[in-house]
């Protein structure tokens, strides 16, 4: 079966609630929220740091260079201070999620996420009342860690409680709540930048509001069945189900589906990273490292983090860069809205190819236009419609990122992995991501210094070799139920060498 696949598995889910009860969505908007305080500290520092009032207080000497009328247009925020206090939140993520997949499962996935709004709220504090680049870092550090639990935890929870015929569209609420957050980081960076000595304060301390509503909005929700059962609570695991589909439903055959999930869990006495690297678990290993790695490689970095700097490169006022960023927030809170209607229709992998194309001819155009316009030396100003083109591009690609690799790094990674090795998947995967986005905000800005426009070609190329990896090597999970994605991969053209299909159950003989 080339080309990934489609798998149909008639009798699987059967006899599950597919209805979309309250208690699911205020479950889930909630789980999601950590999504907004994560979105909202990624963007909050792509106008922060092209913003006088904070540069003139912690970084003298980019404001220097932001008036030489000399300076190389590739270099002005070439700096590894200033990436440092960008990227330190990224490095702590990696460390707090290969520690967060093991205590989310001792505490279980509500518990987990409200530790990371917790931190949350210690960061957003510390780096408001910040006086020096010290405690900037350490509150980058402390958001960095909130940001390990969170991402380990609230995909997953998403994935566990939503109907199975749903379950595409409420995990990329992650996604969508994430993008709510950069659009809301973008006006306020566009307010506080009209105020003089302390805007940058409101722009970092505005985060400790959603911190405040996640940590008191967590303690009504419940937690997921799976993980209660994981943690030998059937009776509790019970009740949550029967919270969360309806004091009406039926919720035996999804419980006894997600009991017999745990007890192969009880079948292994070794940890669960030690046995993801099974040959049983291949796929999954293979998934848990690819899907970062190419999300990573999509060039998102360039449009996520630096798309205030990226327009004030090209001759945009600072204010101006602002503005342009809020409009490809815009663009990408539409283009993860109709990712969600069309995931659980159209499915997963059609929504990557269609990502992929427009990814991979965006950033050929800006690699071409930055090549002919600006110069190779960043010795030339841009025309402006050039840049208005390169807002456009930029516009497009994060439509074409919205609707492919930015839901679908939630989506695939949290539904993808059997229980039995769900946290450490979800672990590893996030690990991954943090630890390859902490080298791309450390190092972006000096490549973009010393490659110039090839490092969009750079990206340009790796979008051809994911793309390709997805067609070939990625089922199709749309409607599946989380507990019986096995048979997925038992029946794929490649993965069916590693994963066998479970026995059919032993026939019962009715009479003598």
């Amino acid at each position: 079966m080339h080309g990934g696949g489609v798998v149909t598995l008639s009798s699987a889910g059967a006899g599950y609630s597919s209805e979309i009860t309250f208690t699911v969505v205020m479950s889930c908007l909630m789980a999601a929220s950590g999504g907004l305080i994560f979105g909202y500290d990624i963007s909050i520092t792509g106008g922060l740091t092209q913003m006088e009032s904070f540069l003139k207080a912690f970084f003298p000497d980019i404001l220097e260079k932001m008036n030489n009328a000399t300076q190389d247009e590739y270099c002005i925020f070439d700096s590894q201070l200033l990436t440092t206090f960008v990227s330190s939140l990224y490095l702590a993520g990696m460390f707090a999620c290969l520690v967060a997949g093991h205590i989310t499962k001792k505490i279980g996935r509500r518990n987990s996420m409200l530790i990371g709004a917790s931190l949350f709220f210690v960061g957003s504090v510390l780096n408001c009342t910040a006086v020096n680049v010290a405690m900037l870092v350490i509150g980058r550090v402390l958001l960095g860690f909130a940001v390990g639990f969170t991402n380990q935890s609230a995909p997953v929870y998403l994935a566990e409680i939503a109907p199975a015929r749903w379950r595409g569209a409420f995990t990329s609420i992650f996604h969508f709540f994430l993008n709510v957050g950069m659009f809301v980081a973008d006006l306020v960076n566009y307010r506080a930048n009209t105020i003089a000595v302390w805007g940058w304060r409101l722009s970092l301390g505005v985060g400790i509001v959603p911190a405040t509503v996640i940590l008191v909005g967590g303690t009504f929700i419940p937690d997921s069945p799976n993980s209660q059962v994981l943690r030998g609570k059937a009776d509790a695991a019970r009740a949550s189900l029967q919270r969360i589909r309806g004091r009406s439903a039926d919720v035996d055959v999804e419980l006894k589906d997600i009991m017999q999930a745990a007890e192969v869990d009880r079948l292994y006495e070794s940890g669960a990273f030690r046995r993801i690297v099974r040959r049983e678990y291949r796929p999954h290993l293979v998934m848990a490292i690819a899907i970062p790695v190419f999300f990573e490689l999509t060039g998102m970095i360039v449009v996520t983090l630096f798309t205030p700097l990226l327009f004030y490169t090209i001759g945009f006022t600072s204010q101006k860069a602002i503005l342009g960023s809020i409009i490809t927030d815009v663009m990408s809170l539409v283009s993860i809205a109709v990712a969600a209607v069309a995931v659980d229709r159209v499915g997963r992998r059609s929504l990557f190819m269609v990502g992929g194309a427009i990814l991979l001819a965006c950033l050929v155009a800006m690699a071409w236009i930055f090549g002919a316009q600006l110069g190779t030396d960043g010795e030339k100003a841009m025309p402006r419609p050039y840049a208005v083109a390169v807002v456009a591009l930029v516009c497009l690609f994060t439509a074409g990122f919205g609707v492919s690799w930015g839901p679908l790094k939630w989506i695939i990674p949290s539904e993808i992995y059997p229980l039995e090795v769900r946290s450490a998947g979800q672990g590893m995967s996030e690990a991954i991501s943090l630890a390859l986005t902490f080298v791309q905000t450390q190092s972006f800005l000096n490549m973009l210094c010393s490659f110039k426009y090839g490092a969009f070609a750079y990206n340009a190329g790796w979008v051809v070799v994911m793309t390709t990896f997805i067609f070939f090597f990625l089922p199709e999970t749309k409607g599946v139920p989380i507990e019986s994605l096995r048979e997925v991969w038992a029946r794929h053209w490649y993965w069916k060498r590693f994963v066998k299909p479970l026995p059919p159950p032993p026939k019962v003989v009715d009479g003598p």
